[in-house]
This record gives structure tokens, sequence and C-alpha cells, in this order.
């Protein structure tokens, strides 16, 4: 396999197209077999039902080059569960799980010039998606539906290394009590778009949501989830009906009792108490750890004392032992790691 020309040091976090793509349509209550195919472009009408009702559900996963040179995939199997539960909320025919994997792998092994080499930061991101594609004018599911995975190299979320970075209070909501913020639906994110820009304009990289209901707890930045780590490090992270279940956060949980010895605890997170953690750090599939600084609430600010300048040391080490089990320089639980053979 011979990489292709990229200069994979300065790769952005963007979409570049690749070679191939999977499709597979949904049509008279089935599934077809699937293809791969290079046409990247998609024909629907201009009724369907994505583009009426916003029917449509999304995961993200990535592809490394581990040490040794092998091409592996991180727990895919989560992200077809994942999928499976956001298909059955909008009311969309699950695509199987096996069938999820097969295509992920099959689409990453179809593209494995645009894998990075290992030791560039950079990575092969994997978009797996599904759409109502057929037309829709009564408010009401779709018949038809196309499930897809695209594959785009990117670069390292942290250009110039990890800065903390600096979030502010949201008063806008994300997810209603009994809503869709558990599940990774398209909608979600359409409704955050303003808040991140204002956010932005603001001078501010995130938001912090907190539940609608009472506004007191914390729920998630809507990009990722949080994680917090007490003055006796002890890790804490958030729980609500309402949050997504990262992917990335349950791996670091697994990590940090299993890997590290330490102690966790999965429970509301009052905004009250925020001040008196020692770190703080968003968890997702682009950055693994994102460490937060410094949490502005109306004006008023919370510094954490692991400060602007690094990550808190906690932090680092569940960074550093999550990574290190993806790019093969740990060893991984049974079932984590995939290989494209």
């Amino acid at each position: 396999m011979e990489k292709k020309n990229i200069d994979w040091a300065n790769l952005g976090f963007g979409y570049m197209k690749t070679d191939k793509r999977f499709v597979s349509n949904y049509k008279n209550g089935a599934w077809d077999e699937g293809v791969l195919t290079e046409d990247d472009t998609i024909t629907i009408s201009e009724c369907a039902g994505v583009l009426q009702y916003a029917q449509t559900i999304f995961e993200g996963l990535k592809a490394y080059t581990t040490e040794k040179g092998q091409i592996v995939i991180f727990r895919p199997d989560l992200n077809a569960e994942r999928l499976e539960q956001s298909a059955q909320r909008l009311e969309m025919p699950v695509y199987p799980k096996d069938k999820f994997v097969e295509a992920v792998a099959a689409t990453v092994k179809a593209n494995d010039a645009y894998v990075p080499p290992y030791g560039t930061g950079a990575t092969l991101y994997i978009r797996p998606y599904m759409f109502g594609s057929n037309p829709v004018i009564g408010v009401k599911p779709a018949d038809e539906y196309q499930f897809r995975v695209f594959t785009t190299p990117v670069g390292p979320y942290f250009k110039g290394g990890i800065k903390p970075l600096t979030i502010k209070i949201s008063d806008f909501d994300r997810a209603a009590p009994h809503g869709t913020g558990h599940i990774k639906a398209g909608l979600n994110y359409a409704m955050s778009l303003h808040a991140i820009v204002t956010a932005h304009k603001e001078g501010f990289d995130e938001n912090m949501y907190l539940d609608p209901a009472t506004r007191t707890k914390v729920e998630e930045t809507g990009g990722a989830n949080f994680l917090f780590v007490t003055k006796d490090n002890k890790i804490v992270v958030p729980k609500s009906p309402s949050i997504l279940p990262s992917i990335t956060r349950r791996s670091l949980v697994y990590v940090a009792e299993n890997y590290l010895g330490l102690e966790v605890e999965e429970r509301e997170v009052f905004l009250s108490e925020v001040k008196d953690f020692a770190e703080a750090g968003l968890c997702g599939t682009a950055a693994v750890i994102s460490p937060v600084g410094k949490i502005v609430d109306h004006g008023k600010e919370i510094c954490f004392p692991s400060g602007m300048d690094s990550m808190g040391p906690i932090t680092k080490k569940l960074y550093d032992t999550l990574t290190g089990i993806q790019m093969g320089r740990l060893e991984a639980p049974e079932g984590w790691i995939k290989v494209i053979e």
C-alpha cells in the first residue's frame, strides 16, 4: 500500500475526498447488500424526509496506524450500538450492528492509502450516517433510507500543542428533559450552531449547557462530555438521561479504574460544586480530552488549579493511556481494537 502524497503534518480538521465510500439503501422493508463506490454525490428528491423533517443520524470514529504499522479502528461496535439507539428514537430502520462494523472496515480498507502514518499526529476520520431519502410531505417517518460511510484524513485537533479551553455557561438549552439529547441526531447539532457561533464571537471556545429543567446541573458542551477531577484525584463524570453517551468518555472511565487505579464516580454534578474541582476536561473522538482552564458564568470566573498553560496531571495520564491503547503502545482490553487486514 503506497500512501497518498499528502502533507500529513499540516493537515487541518476538515474534509478531503477519498477514493471510496460505502452506500446501502433501505427499500420495501429491507436493506440491500451495499456497495463501495467512487461517486461522492447524493441525488434525492426535493421533498426527501431528511430535507423536510431532519430525519438524519450519524456517528464519528477514527482509524489509526499503530506503532507496529497496523491500521486499526477503535471500538466500532459501540458506534454501531449508538447508531441503533439513534435510529430507534427517530423511527428509522436499524442498520445491523455486524453489517455496520463490516461497512466501516471495508471503507477504511478501500481508503488505506489515506490513513496517516504513525507519529504524524494525524488520523483517518470515519463518518457513518443515515437519512430519510424518499419524498415525505406529511409529518411522518420516511419509507426509504440511505446508510453511507465516508472517510477523510484529519490532522491533530490541537495545532501548536494542547491549550486549556475557556468555556462560558450558555443561556441556551441543548436538549429537553425527555428529548433527543441522548442520541446522535443531526437536529441536536443544528440547534447548537447559534450558541457556539455566539460563544466564539464573545471570545470563548465552547459552551457549558446546564440541565434545562432546573439549570443547576452540568450536562455537556453539545459536542463533548465533561470529565472532572477532584483535589484527591477522584474522577467525576456528569450523569443525565439527556447527555450523549460518549464512547471516549466510557473508555476513559474504564482506563481510569483499570489502568490507573483511580476511583470514578458517575453522578449528577451541580454547577455550584464545579469551583471545587482540581481539573476539568472535554471528552470526544476528535481530541480524546480537551483540557478546560476556565469556566465563565456571566462574568464570574471559575479557574481550575491546573491552570491555562497545560493539561492537569490526572487528565494528562488519562490522555496518554487512552492514546497509548489506540496507537498500540499499550495493550488494549479485549474487543477494543479492530485490525484492518
